[in-house]
């Protein structure tokens, strides 16, 4: 059955080709409309790099709403060093050509949400939490209208990736992640345990750079600047690509492995700032979530791939 979807995001080049994958699957997804948050880069960066993906997918009939410019509590971070300054590596995307919205994406949420039927719409969230939080905290009754949450983040055994504890999404805003996470709607969360095992290693950027489609081209561009970077900063051969993960469990739950647990999230200003503690009994964990542990990364880049090969 084909589900309706909002997807909220900061791209970011992994947010980018999430949406790509997103777009190339309209048999299984409709996309009703993309939210975007300051993250990676600036809100207002976000936006532009949104619109633009749709422009390059001819798609320019989804709406695009630009967020919240900062995080609940603390202090903005943003990822700028490994997306590069535009958010897109090396990757020159065609501008849009559509009207902007001029509705902000919380205001969107509150509306469709709410008038939405129960459980029938799914949210991917691929940047920090901020835009559904503060939507939650406006009416938390719009949690009714949701299906499930797809949601990148967090860490267990891999520790972090913008420090040692904490993975960059809940980092950036844990305040909104402890309120997304405990809303009590179903939630999938897929964090760096699994997505640093999906890396776009040189045989399949090489499949890429073979492509002849535009979407893929585009990909290339993007993940070439951060596979640079992610040689010199961390010696790894091939840059995660975290955000599609999301994309590739709704369109093949199959690929990935999962337990259900619950999950805390460290609030506190200290140096575990954004650790989220997966399973056991904590002060504030969620309810059961569905925490995926790993996933089959052969197929799951087929998969995104030919999906991306459809624009």
């Amino acid at each position: 059955m084909k589900r309706s979807v909002i997807i909220d995001c900061d791209p970011g080049v992994d947010d980018c080709i999430a949406l790509m994958a997103a777009l190339g699957s309209p048999d299984e997804l409709d996309l009703m409309a993309v939210c975007v948050v300051a993250g990676n880069v600036s809100v207002e960066t976000c936006f532009r790099n949104a619109r633009s993906v749709l422009a390059l997918a001819g798609r320019e009939d989804v709406p695009v709403h630009a967020g919240c410019a900062r995080p609940l509590k603390v202090e903005p971070e943003f990822a700028d060093h490994i997306h590069g300054e535009s958010g897109l590596g090396k990757a020159v995307l065609p501008d849009s050509l559509a009207p902007p919205s001029g509705l902000h994406a919380v205001d969107y949420l509150c509306e469709t949400l709410g008038a939405a039927a129960p459980g029938s719409i799914t949210m991917v969230i691929t940047g920090p939490m901020t835009n559904f939080a503060t939507a939650l905290q406006c009416d938390p009754a719009i949690a009714e209208a949701v299906d499930e949450l797809v949601i990148m983040g967090g860490a267990d055994i891999e520790g972090g990736n913008i420090t040692p504890h904490a993975e960059f999404n809940i980092y950036a805003d844990p305040d909104a992640a402890q309120i997304v996470l405990g809303c009590g709607r179903p939630i999938t969360l897929i964090g760096l345990d699994a997505t640093l095992q999906f890396r776009c290693t040189p045989a399949r950027m090489a499949r890429m750079q073979a492509s002849k489609h535009r979407a893929p081209a585009a990909a290339t561009a993007m993940i070439g600047h951060v596979n640079d970077v992610y040689g010199k900063i961390y010696g790894a051969e091939g840059a995660a690509m975290h955000d599609p993960c999301t994309i590739g469990y709704l369109l093949a739950p199959d690929l990935f492995t999962a337990r259900r647990t619950s999950v805390s999230v460290d609030c506190s200003a200290g140096e575990r700032r954004g650790h989220t503690a997966i399973g056991g009994v904590r002060t504030g964990s969620t309810d059961a979530i569905n925490w995926i542990r790993g996933l089959h990364a052969e197929p799951l880049f087929d998969l995104l791939l030919g999906r991306m090969e459809r624009l």
